[in-house]
């Protein structure tokens, strides 16, 4: 069955009715938060004091992108009924991860504005620049991936083409971010997670049903392999399972779009922020995902075999044009709400790493920081305009950023409770690490005898670092240590001779242990340790006041909500896990 769609599904005008009635409505919703003193604070962090609703909509609607919606259907239409289950629960269970670390970054540094500008506080100019680079490449590539995607759909359901389609993406999330920075991207955060949980709600059941279900996965059963029926596929799981929970524990501990909202949120409520991010992202992501074993099963070919327009033309096939309305509206809104997390990350990055740490905090003019940061969003824009236009993967993108950052993981994590962690090692492991993960990832040289041996062994290794920085989270060094050891001898006899031969998986788990064991072996003999309480001291308010104006309500709820925003009652700061034993 093919998948193609000889005529577009909606006119020009309707097309633009619909993107003017999202952009518009969003930039008003924008517009309720804008000052007419502006505040650089405020446009990076919205004064570290950000409520539960919001907080919980924008980690949530930050996470899930148009890029999550179509890798996760791609994942299931590549590796049958159990790729939306890899690529949504792990994607989920990382959220969960975040939030016992964030609790002790925001503890060490409780107002800054980035992680990079924390590790200039703690090491010095080049780790900072090290984390700000890698954040640079990833949200352009973010926000590329976004813009792709919302090309595909525009040049599939309406007259435009492609480049066209990225173009009025790009001017629509510019228009309502560029103001308000980051406080426009939380606030309409809020709105378009509630729109996109209420469009899946209806739309997936819809196609489902429309598509035959539940005989459809009778009488289509003989289209998917042994290993794309079998829900415990050993190749779902090395081919996108193992990658993507390396991978995006990596996103979650480098990537500047979720350290923003980590800084934001009132930090009594990043538990429960956290908790229902999880819950909210795994709902919806797997849901859509299920539309590509559906397609799998009906035999549906995406036209050009492009992966990337797999979920458009089954909307288009399928659904009928107000439900169409909708679920364009629903995709525009996925990718809107990282493309404007990207813009605000951006920002922040060239206002408070570039500029604010290159004049010095104290002499930094807040008003020259807002110029610095709206031109970034604007330069930022263009690019990811041009490099759209090369239409690369969606998927292969999220799991090569997110295995390159594998290699700053550990030199993070172990920055934020080991006093004996300096600059050189952060450093020197990150780039070693860098050097090795690039030629294994694509393959620069062979990795066939003792080389793939090694190989192999970094690998193993690497297996227990991901292991053991997770369960450190929650439960501390001693049994981290537990976990990571067992890891590595059950996976032992099993990985060496053959992990190799996955070189997405192995590039991202060699990049965790080589940076690993290079950051322990060159801090461990270190005799002077470090100070945390001077981070704090040294990140801070480049304005004057500048948290006290981000206050709106007096309750922790910076910003306001369409209609009535809520607070969890009494959300409590129990449970605080704190692994803050220094892992000596």
């Amino acid at each position: 069955m093919s998948g193609g769609t000889d005529t577009a599904q909606f006119s020009a005008v309707v097309v633009v009715g619909l993107l003017v009635l999202f952009y518009g409505g969003t930039f008003l919703i924008s517009t309720r938060i804008g000052k007419r003193e502006e505040n650089a604070d405020g446009y990076m962090t919205a004064g570290n004091n950000v409520g539960f609703g919001i907080s919980a909509a924008s980690m949530t609607a930050t996470w899930i992108w148009a890029s999550s919606m179509y890798a996760s259907a791609t994942s299931g239409y590549t590796y049958g009924i159990s790729g939306p289950i890899h690529y949504g629960l792990w994607g989920a269970l990382m959220i969960l991860f975040i939030y016992p670390f964030g609790k002790r970054i925001r503890k060490v540094a409780p107002k800054a504005h980035t992680l990079a500008e924390v590790m200039y506080a703690r090491h010095g100019r080049s780790s900072q620049l090290m984390l700000a680079g890698s954040n640079v490449v990833g949200s352009l590539i973010s926000l590329m991936s976004n813009f792709i995607a919302g090309g595909v759909l525009i040049s599939l359901l309406s007259p435009f083409n492609f480049i066209q389609g990225v173009v009025c993406v790009a001017a629509g999330v510019l228009l309502y971010t560029l103001w308000s920075g980051f406080r426009a991207s939380v606030m309409t955060d809020f709105v378009q997670v509630v729109a996109m949980l209420g469009a899946v709600a209806v739309i997936v059941p819809f196609i489902f049903f429309a598509a035959g279900f539940p005989a459809a996965f009778e009488t289509g059963a003989d289209n998917l392999t042994p290993q794309q029926g079998n829900f415990f596929s050993s190749e779902a799981f090395m081919g996108q399972g193992a990658p993507y929970i390396a991978a995006v524990l990596a996103y979650a501990i480098g990537n500047q779009t979720i350290a923003q909202r980590l800084f934001a949120v009132k930090e009594s409520l990043i538990k429960p922020t956290f908790i229902t991010a999880t819950i909210g992202y795994g709902a919806m992501v797997i849901g859509i995902g299920m539309l590509g074993v559906l397609a799998l099963y009906l035999g549906f070919e995406p036209s050009g075999g492009d992966l990337n327009n797999l979920i458009p033309e089954m909307a288009a096939e399928y659904l009928p044009p107000a439900l169409l309305a909708l679920f364009f509206i629903m995709i525009v809104g996925a990718l809107s709400s990282t493309a404007d997390a990207d813009l605000a990350a951006l920002a922040s990055i060239t206002m408070a790493d570039v500029y604010g740490q290159g004049v010095g905090k104290e002499k930094a003019d807040p008003k020259t920081m807002l110029l610095v940061g709206r031109i970034t969003m604007v330069v930022a824009t263009a690019l990811g305009v041009t490099f759209a236009s090369l239409q690369l993967s969606i998927l292969d993108l999220l799991v090569f950023v997110g295995a390159l950052w594998g290699a700053l993981v550990f030199p993070v994590l172990a920055s934020f409770y080991w006093e004996k962690v300096t600059n050189k090692a952060f450093t020197t492991s990150v780039l070693v690490a860098l050097a090795v993960f690039l030629p294994v990832r694509f393959g620069w040289i062979p990795v066939d005898g003792a080389f793939g041996i090694v190989v192999d062994v970094l690998a193993v290794l690497g297996i227990g670092v991901v292991l053991g920085l997770m369960v450190f989270g929650f439960l501390g060094a001693r049994a981290a240590k537990t976990v990571g050891v067992l890891a590595v001898l059950v996976s032992a006899p099993f990985a060496i001779g053959s992990l190799h031969e996955y070189a997405t998986l192995c590039g991202s788990l060699v990049a965790y242990s080589v940076s690993t064991v290079i950051c322990w072996a060159m801090s461990v003999r270190q005799g002077e340790g470090f100070d945390f309480s001077v981070i704090a001291e040294r990140t801070g308010n480049f304005d004057d006041g500048g948290a006290a104006a981000a206050t709106a309500d007096g309750q922790g709820e910076t910003l306001p909500v369409p209609g009535r925003a809520q607070r969890p009652g009494g959300a409590p700061d129990a449970g605080d896990l704190e692994p803050a034993a220094h892992t000596k």
